[in-house]
């Protein structure tokens, strides 16, 4: 269980998280040869908040930040930042105070990145937690050919994909092809937590 209790070893603060989203989001605007305007008119968000995004001054809600990586071809893990993962043989190692998380400001949604070699097979594994009724909203599409999968750790979590609507409970799983809008939703008053693997075919 992914616990939040505060202490020096959790991961990334939200204002380290939100210098490092903004920076490689900068990063990759300016590889793509993008001006603020042209990333605005992709993501459909608006100048204003990228640029204060790019420079660290406001953290995006899981629906902005899902537009900003979508507009610039990347994933989410990428704009939150690889993991400072150790190596010894044949086996990476990634601490959990090295774990990457994304937070949304707004509604307490987190999203920790877990794979300790991400792509590593074509696939990262991710754990997110749900607040009692919170949603993400319905997040883009990914490029074809990925697919998620997921497994309930505890609560109760609604998925759309589509127009379809698929509830879960704990040690429910679920898998979908994710090239199509798709949300997450925990519509009780208990929290909601659950392991996604992102993968895509070659």
């Amino acid at each position: 269980m992914v616990k939040r209790d505060g202490n020096a070893g959790e991961p990334q603060d939200g204002d380290d998280l939100a210098g490092a989203f903004g920076g490689n989001v900068r990063r990759r605007r300016e590889e793509a040869r993008l001006t603020l305007e042209q990333l605005s008119t992709r993501s459909s968000v608006s100048r204003a908040m990228l640029s204060k995004v790019e420079r660290g001054e406001k953290s995006p809600t899981i629906g902005i930040a899902s537009r900003i990586a979508y507009a610039l071809d990347a994933s989410l893990s990428d704009l939150v930042g690889a993991p400072a993962a150790a190596a010894s043989g044949v086996a990476i190692v990634m601490r959990k105070k090295d774990r990457p998380v994304f937070r949304d400001p707004e509604t307490g949604f987190e999203r920790h990145m877990v794979s300790a070699a991400p792509g590593a097979g074509g696939a990262e594994m991710i754990v997110h937690y749900l607040p009692a009724q919170v949603s993400t909203g319905l997040l883009p599409a990914y490029p074809p050919g990925t697919e998620k999968q997921l497994v309930v750790l505890d609560g109760t979590l609604t998925v759309a994909i589509g127009g379809i609507s698929e509830t879960l409970n704990t040690g429910d799983s679920l898998f979908f092809r994710a090239d199509a809008d798709h949300g997450f939703a925990n519509r009780t008053n208990s929290p909601c937590e659950y392991i996604m693997v992102v993968s895509r075919r070659t």
